[in-house]
């Protein structure tokens, strides 16, 4: 388990229970990860990275009840993010108008999807040997550069993109096989 993810987590479990300034900690505390998540990919799009920040910790703030507790905090909070940075590369492209009354279906759907792949990503996650689920969660899913990730592993920075691309490789692997997909 990541350091982020041992640090925030409480606070999400905190804040289900009720308690606003563990809700406050936990919304302070994802902005920079979130940050960092959406400004890795969208440098041609800067100027809206706060925005998708916003909009993400908006959503987190919004569906903290479909959060399973006994499930990682992460992997939910960065399916969250990647939809609405799908979301975003969608209203570039198109610009389309939906009636408000159909906007609540829609943010459900999308957050009921991002569930189902945290969950998905976290059963192919435990697969892995545990040094490269952590450089993984650490460099593609926490947003930590390699450096980083080396030196919370305790790893060198070579080590760390080893251990990721045979752990990216390792879990083409599998979701290859359990598709059907022996090519």
């Amino acid at each position: 388990m990541s350091q982020l993810e041992e640090r925030l987590r409480p606070l999400m479990l905190r804040s289900l229970e009720g308690d606003t300034a563990a809700h406050r900690q936990l919304l302070t505390g994802l902005a920079g990860p979130l940050r960092a998540y959406y400004a890795r990919r969208m440098a041609a799009h800067a100027s809206s990275v706060e925005d998708l920040v916003q909009e993400a910790l908006v959503a987190v703030h919004g569906k903290r009840a479909t959060y399973d507790r006994t499930r990682p905090l992460l992997p939910w909070v960065y399916a969250i993010a990647r939809y609405r940075l799908i979301d975003f590369y969608r209203r570039q492209r198109l610009r389309l108008t939906v009636p408000i009354e159909a906007a609540a279906d829609a943010f459900t759907d999308a957050e009921e999807r991002a569930s189902e792949s945290a969950r998905d990503l976290e059963k192919l996650l435990a697969q892995l040997p545990a040094k490269q689920r952590q450089v993984i969660a650490d460099v593609k899913l926490a947003g930590y550069s390699v450096a980083e990730a080396a030196a919370r592993s305790g790893l060198s920075e070579s080590a760390v993109k080893v251990g990721v691309h045979r752990g990216l490789k390792r879990l083409r692997a599998l979701v290859d096989r359990a598709g059907g997909n022996e090519d």
